[in-house]
């Protein structure tokens, strides 16, 4: 059934999301975002002690920072269930009064891409938010009817990595905006040795900085590319994670001590050798390289701009000289 189909706890491919074995399941087992979960841990507790729902949350950032985490741990917090939607499987009204008339008094509500829900369904949820109501329209043309759907108290917790794309009536309704950082290598190192230990994998500490260092500072990253040097330990090694196995693991796997892959090179490559050193638009840079455009501004571009590769003018992305350093390019002004 459609209402099955979207309210779900579904699941991406391994590379893109957290096997339930090792994600988190309470606050105190989160890892990073300090100020963020301390926030909220502070939000969750007044509203239980006033006997409230929560109010709606937005957490954003780049991909694989721990939004989805976030979310099933402020519904363990608070003590209720939570139902999952992704912003661009809620197609039609019907769609969203089935995902909001399931809910039970205090449930909380996690849409995931929710800057891809279309427009029109972006302002049936505003009563819904505000006011605990759904007002639909049902019926053809000349035979038509509103119906008013009263809803129980719940908490909407909405995830994007284009925060921009929100319009502002959508986003003025959220009581919490939270932006989530890239992890340090310190709090990478802390993921990596809670994975080893929740999958029984033995791993020693210099073997967890270096995937730590290699992970851009992402959690899903890291989770990722453990469980691949894991193969590579038990195909190559004796199951153990020690530095010289991880190396050749992550080294087979053309991920370099910036924790850049090949396309992040190619993209840079690109930009220098193809459109002299830049500025070029995106448009002609996704071209040229094969990748989306999506793509490269949500999950190449955060990473090479904050690490100084690239930069992003109004007339274009532009090489810089870290990156032709990087690829061992004489740099020209």
């Amino acid at each position: 059934m459609k209402e099955e189909s979207i309210i779900k706890n579904y699941e991406l491919a391994d590379d893109n999301v957290l096997d339930n074995t090792i994600r988190p399941e309470c606050m105190d087992e989160y890892i990073g975002q300090k100020d963020v979960k301390e926030n909220i841990r502070v939000f969750v507790q007044a509203a239980k002690m006033r006997h409230e729902p929560l109010d709606h949350v937005l957490l954003y950032g780049p991909p694989g920072l721990g939004k989805t985490t976030l979310a099933f741990i402020i519904a363990h917090e608070l003590g209720t269930n939570i139902k999952t939607a992704s912003g661009p499987s809620i197609e039609k009204s019907g769609d969203l009064a089935a995902i909001l008339s399931s809910l039970e008094p205090g449930d909380v509500l996690f849409i995931d891409e929710i800057h891809r829900m279309p427009r029109y369904i972006e302002e049936i949820l505003y009563p819904a938010m505000e006011d605990f109501s759904l007002d639909i329209i049902v019926g053809s043309e000349g035979n038509s009817r509103n119906i008013k759907i009263d809803l129980p108290p719940f908490t909407l917790v909405g995830a994007t990595t284009r925060a921009g794309d929100l319009s502002s009536p959508l986003r003025d309704r959220f009581g919490i905006i939270n932006k989530l950082q890239y992890y340090s290598v310190e709090e990478l190192t802390d993921i990596v040795k809670r994975t080893a230990r929740v999958l029984e994998v033995e791993i020693d500490e210099e073997a967890a900085v270096e995937l730590a260092k290699r992970s851009r500072g992402t959690p899903r990253i890291a989770n990722r590319l453990f469980k691949r040097v894991r193969d590579f330990a038990m195909v190559d090694g004796n199951g153990v994670i020690d530095l010289a196995i991880t190396k050749k693991a992550l080294d087979r796997l053309q991920v370099d001590q910036l924790g850049l892959d090949n396309t992040d090179r190619d993209l840079l490559h690109a930009i220098i050798t193809k459109f002299n050193g830049g500025p070029v638009g995106v448009e002609a840079l996704s071209s040229s390289i094969g990748e989306e455009v999506t793509t490269i501004e949500d999950v190449y571009e955060p990473y090479l701009l904050q690490n100084g590769l690239l930069k992003r003018t109004s007339r274009g992305r532009v090489a810089t000289e870290k990156a032709y350093e990087l690829l061992g390019i004489p740099y020209k002004k």
